[in-house]
């Protein structure tokens, strides 16, 4: 459908060499758009460029740390030259320490919300200036579901993800008068390099007890995929979601909505 085209787009995807980000800019280039992405060094950025290619995209590759703003200001201001100004934002760069909240420090939390939580605000605040000045612009930050819900261990990332979901309300809330969505998606458990660890199969040739609860616990009954966020991406992205904003769109095979099977 011609609404869901990305066409003529330029399609911004941060930390994007890889999993989820990869996924969906790859769902994005095949929907029309010009990807750019960047990620913390050139080795995995060099990784990146050969990933798409691989996917017959030409993708424009940069060095930069979403949480140094120095950085960001000048990546921002050469994508613009060289591939045109952003009309898509994907604030996709973060990162998970499964430690117990009595036994992380201080820097370690610290630094789960620097990349989580102002690696987007920094982004987005990039971006949006070219955004108003073109009178639309598209951001989608991938939050979390981890947003709405506790668990044991990752305290810094769902504090970093519960403020990525109020960040997301806010831009739209102060930029909407200029045509600008800001929407998020919550991803479920995905399987991605970050997960891995909880999908190991144990040396007795059974599953690993989390991923047995995950699978248990999901209506689905399995673990997401990247591909799994590339259509509701794409919608975020394009003119099918005009109307649309603020808004927090989980991708997380229903297990938000269910409380589990009675004993």
């Amino acid at each position: 459908m011609e609404k869901f085209s990305l066409d003529g787009k330029v399609a911004l995807v941060t930390g994007a060499s890889y999993g989820i980000g990869f996924a969906i800019a790859v769902g994005m280039a095949k929907a029309g758009a010009t990807i750019v992405f960047n990620d913390i060094n050139r080795t995995l950025v060099d990784k990146g460029v050969a990933a798409y290619a691989a996917s017959d995209i030409h993708a424009w590759g940069y060095v930069c740390d979403v949480t140094n703003e120095e950085q960001v200001n000048a990546t921002v201001a050469q994508i613009e030259k060289e591939a045109g100004v952003i009309d898509i934002l994907v604030n996709n760069a973060g990162i998970i320490k499964r430690v117990p909240m009595h036994e992380m420090s201080a820097a370690e939390f610290r630094q789960v919300v620097d990349i989580d939580l102002n690696g987007p605000f920094i982004v987005s605040k990039a971006v949006i200036p070219s955004m108003i000045k073109k009178g639309h612009g598209k951001i989608i930050n991938i939050c979390s579901m981890m947003s709405e819900l506790g668990r044991e261990t990752v305290s810094a990332y769902a504090a970093a993800k519960g403020g990525l979901k109020m960040l997301t309300r806010n831009i739209a809330s102060e930029y909407g008068g200029y045509h600008i969505q800001c929407n998020g998606l919550g991803p479920g458990y995905i399987a991605t390099p970050q997960t891995a660890p909880l999908r190991e199969i144990q040396e007795d040739g059974s599953h690993h007890p989390f991923d047995q609860f995950i699978i248990a616990k999901t209506p689905a009954g399995r673990w997401g995929t990247p591909e799994d966020l590339v259509g509701p991406a794409v919608f975020l992205a394009s003119e099918a979601s005009d109307f649309v904003n603020g808004h927090i769109l989980y991708v997380d095979g229903g297990i938000l909505a269910y409380i589990g099977k009675q004993p």
